[in-house]
């Protein structure tokens, strides 16, 4: 996925605490048969700091 101009997204790990929560929670999900579909994506949410940024030229 390729941003449009004027659009920054962040993505940076978060502290350490949040990140070891989110990472046991997905291989707890994986463990108990849950989809990896649903399971893997929603502990990336949780393991990263996701920002988006909408800026505009001064004109």
């Amino acid at each position: 996925m390729v941003p449009r101009t004027g659009v920054t997204v962040d993505i940076c790990p978060r502290d350490v605490p949040i990140a070891l929560i989110g990472t046991a929670g997905g291989a707890l999900a994986l463990w108990a048969n849950a989809p990896a579909d649903i399971a893997i994506p929603v502990a990336m949410l949780i393991v990263f700091d996701i920002r988006i940024r909408r800026w505009r030229h001064r004109t």
